[in-house]
This record gives C-alpha cells, sequence and structure tokens, in this order.
C-alpha cells in the first residue's frame, strides 16, 4: 500500500516513520527546507517504543500512484493543503485526515467528495525540534479512522490490516468514525475553551475555584453533540467529571500551548465552530463565544505585533 504523507513533523513524521516500519511504501510532501533536512539527516525519530534513521523518499509535489494520503497539518493550513494533496486525491487516494475537531470535514467533502475523505483521529504527543528530530512524548501511540459511510470492507480496513497493532502504533478502522470525532471534540472543545478564556492549566482553574465552569463547559459541549446526533454515553461522560475535577491535573489544551508561544491558533476550528454549532442548536453559547473571542483577539494583537516579550 502506498501512501503518501503531507508534511513530516510531528504527526506526520511520527505515523510516517512506523508505517515505514511496516512495510508501507510511504513518500513524504515537503517544502523544500525539509526535503534537504530529510536528504541530509534522513527522517530521525525518538520515541520510548523504539527510534528510528532512516532514508525516505520525498516529493516537493503530488502526484497520482497513491492509496491514501496523511493529512495531519493544522486547520488554518487547510486550504493550502488540500491544493497540494489534490493531484493525489484526484489519481485515486483517498485522505485519512488526522486534524482536531469537525469543521474540516465538510471541506475536504466539497473538494473530494465523501467517498474519498475518511474521518480519522490521532491520539499522539509529539513534536519537531530545531533540529529536525521528532521527539515522540508519552506513551499514546494510537491511530483511529474509517470510512464516512461505515463500511469495513474496503481501503480503511486495508490500510489497519497493513499498520497493525503493535508497540510504536495502534492503527485501527471502526465504523462509527463521526461518533468517536465527536467525542473528542466534547473532550477538546471543554479543555480549549476552559484553558484558553482563563489563561490556565484544569487543575489551576479548580483551584481558583472553577469545577462548576468545567462541568457547564462539559455539559454544554455533550448537548452540542447530541443535537448533532451523537449523545454521550453516561461512562463517557463520568470519566471527562473525573478528569475536570483533579485539582492537581496539569492538563492544558495545545490550542493554548500554541497561543502562549505566539504562533497562530486553531481557534476558528474549534471553539468558533462549537459556539456556532450551540446558537444553531438552541445552547447557551456565551462561553464558547467569549473563548473564541479572547483568541481572535490574541490574533489581532499577534498580528500588530504587540504580544508581550516580542519585538514590534
Amino acid at each position: 500500500m502506498r501512501m503518501l504523507v503531507l508534511g513530516a513533523g510531528a504527526l506526520g513524521g511520527y505515523f510516517g516513520g512506523r508505517a515505514l516500519e511496516r512495510g508501507l511504501d510511504v513518500t513524504f510532501l515537503v517544502r523544500p527546507a525539509r526535503a534537504a533536512s530529510l536528504a541530509r539527516d534522513g527522517l530521525r525519530v525518538r520515541s520510548t517504543f523504539g527510534d528510528i534513521d532512516r532514508a525516505v523518499a520525498t516529493t516537493l509535489a503530488a502526484g497520482p500512484g497513491f492509496d491514501v494520503v496523511l493529512l495531519s497539518c493544522k486547520a488554518y493550513d487547510l486550504d493550502s493543503a488540500i491544493a497540494a494533496i489534490r493531484p493525489a486525491v484526484e489519481g485515486g487516494a483517498c485522505v485519512l485526515p488526522i486534524l482536531n475537531g469537525m469543521a474540516h470535514i465538510a471541506a475536504l467533502n466539497a473538494a473530494f467528495g465523501p467517498a474519498r475523505v475518511w474521518g480519522g483521529l490521532a491520539k499522539c504527543a509529539a513534536t519537531l525540534t530545531a533540529d529536525g528530530v521528532v521527539q515522540h512524548l508519552g506513551d499514546w501511540h494510537w491511530l483511529t479512522f474509517g470510512e464516512q459511510d461505515g463500511r469495513m470492507d474496503g481501503r480503511a480496513a486495508a490500510l489497519a490490516a497493513a499498520l497493525g497493532e503493535a508497540p510504536g502504533l495502534v492503527a485501527q478502522a471502526v465504523p462509527d468514525i463521526e461518533r468517536r470525532m465527536w467525542e473528542k471534540l466534547v473532550h477538546l472543545g471543554t479543555v480549549a475553551a476552559a484553558t484558553v478564556l482563563m489563561r490556565a492549566s484544569v487543575g489551576e482553574i479548580i483551584r481558583a475555584g472553577g469545577t462548576d465552569f468545567l462541568m457547564t463547559l462539559l455539559d454544554r459541549n455533550a448537548a452540542i453533540a447530541a443535537a448533532q446526533g451523537h449523545r454521550m454515553s453516561e461512562g463517557f461522560m463520568a470519566s471527562y467529571r473525573t478528569l475536570f475535577a483533579d485539582p492537581a491535573s496539569t492538563y492544558t489544551a495545545s490550542l493554548l500551548r500554541d497561543l502562549e508561544a505566539g504562533g497562530r491558533t486553531e481557534a476558528d476550528h474549534i471553539l468558533g465552530y462549537l459556539a456556532e454549532a450551540a446558537s444553531s442548536a438552541g445552547i447557551p453559547a456565551e462561553l464558547h463565544a467569549m473563548a473564541h473571542l479572547h483568541a481572535r483577539a490574541y490574533d489581532q494583537r499577534r498580528a500588530a505585533g504587540r504580544l508581550p516579550g516580542r519585538p514590534a
């Protein structure tokens, strides 16, 4: 099976490297600087599940001949990513996106049609260091995906079989990927809205007296999912009530970490999407809207060069 991986950053580099280990024919679609780095040093992954150091195939432009495209870009780069992978998809590939949230599915469906677009989830923490090494953080190594119509006898199932379940990567094809994506968004929407709005970790919010605030966000996100036809189970809600009640938690959203690092954020894709979905369903949206406004005001300050500690 031939896989095209858009980028060789944190998640693309990690999952692409593990796919190479499993015997897939993998090519990385990268920019010239990253292509030069990979040509010089190879793909370097550091992980408790085993390091990867190997030469890899790269390309500066997509083309036909691939079975699947792994799409791991940030939401704000989606339009350019769609343009970059279009030749591969029009040449017969399916798209496996592992972006946060749900909004990207509609954009990909509009570009390529639902039959070519899968749902996907990555439970994996990784970062790309300044010297081009993919550093795997912790022990999360799960990749879950599925075709939108729920079929289990197509290319998604074949990819799961090829990748398998072994240390370093557990790949699974499922018939209910949309429900699972909504579960992740209920969780992510809670931690993102709370930690961005308060500029604090879950534990810090709780110690400041914000437990009810966290539970309100969780319940409203669950109501949004239910309005979309995906009611959260009691077991799911109980587990996340426990997660969002731990005063010792250091948990923050990647959206907050991007903001604190002075980078671009996925606020529109996550917080804006949830605020709009809540309003459309008649669910109180003021907390999501306020968190979204907070992030958008940061975007304005960043664009003006007025972030603290950074020259204008």
